[in-house]
């Protein structure tokens, strides 16, 4: 059966996209720690990142950075943070998150009750700042990724 992600990807659970390219892709998490909270997640089903051929791991990591830039600007960070964890859905995921103190580094401490409006808002300042770094082909249009 398909990973919570692969489904997510297949446009099969609605997702907040806001990286897309032949390896990858980013969206939102239902769970953030702060607004504009991604997880870049492979399209291949890998298990965990020890998983991982060297290629994926390395391309996960620059599409990682490259959001984690565009998070730090666009959200004034003074930090952004990245996790590794796994352990709930068995497919690769790297969370990357705009952090501004120490409390924002409790991946347990996440926001609940987040609008859609909001998870709307904060999609859109990444993707629109991701396209002013320069990224906008693999910036997706709103809604499910094409086919």
């Amino acid at each position: 059966m398909a990973s919570l992600f692969t489904q997510i990807i297949n446009g099969d659970i609605p997702g907040r996209f806001v990286w897309s390219d032949e390896t990858c892709v980013a969206f939102l998490t239902i769970e953030p720690v702060t607004d504009g909270h991604a997880m870049v997640v492979p399209r291949a089903e890998i298990e965990q990142w020890t998983d991982a051929d060297e290629e994926t791991w390395v391309h996960l990591q620059r599409v990682a950075l490259v959001i984690g830039r565009a998070q730090q600007a666009e959200w004034e960070a003074v930090r952004v943070g990245m996790l590794l964890e796994g352990l709930l859905v068995p497919h690769l995921h790297v969370h990357v998150w705009p952090a501004c103190s120490p409390e924002d580094f409790d991946p347990h401490d996440t926001l609940t009750d987040v609008s859609d409006e909001r998870f709307d808002e904060a999609a859109e300042r990444l993707r629109a700042r991701l396209r002013d770094h320069g990224h906008a082909a693999n910036v997706p249009a709103p809604g499910p990724l094409p086919g």
